[in-house]
């Protein structure tokens, strides 16, 4: 697929054999790491020219904008690249759960024990 993602993003970005980068999703005010979701050069386009997050499903193997079907939307307030290029943080004002489940995190659930 084709892609308008500025080329020197592009060239830059490190991507995994199916195409996609991890991106995770961070309210910008608080730091609260709330979910990850995959991302193509098209996915990281629209999440920079739209101004919401739009994520690849790899279940669907379409793409998907964040809250268009619960309303739980991710206002985009800064992207950046991790220093190896091969993930990326997208800082978001979040109305509403982050989660599919109805949670606010997608990292609240399940805390593993550390064994000490």
């Amino acid at each position: 697929m084709t892609s308008n993602l500025d080329p020197a993003i592009a060239a830059r970005l490190k991507r995994g054999a199916d195409g996609l980068v991890p991106a995770i999703a961070q309210q910008y005010d608080t730091g609260e790491v709330l979910m990850l979701g995959w991302m193509d050069d098209e996915a990281l386009h629209r999440t920079l020219t739209t101004g919401r997050c739009t994520y690849w499903s790899r279940s669907r193997q379409e793409y998907w904008v964040k809250g268009d079907t619960s309303g739980h939307v991710q206002h985009v307030k800064s992207v950046a690249l991790d220093c190896d290029a091969d993930t990326v943080l997208v800082k978001v004002d979040q109305v509403g759960a982050a989660c599919h489940t109805g949670e606010r995190t997608c990292f609240d659930a399940d805390v593993l024990d550390l064994g000490k």
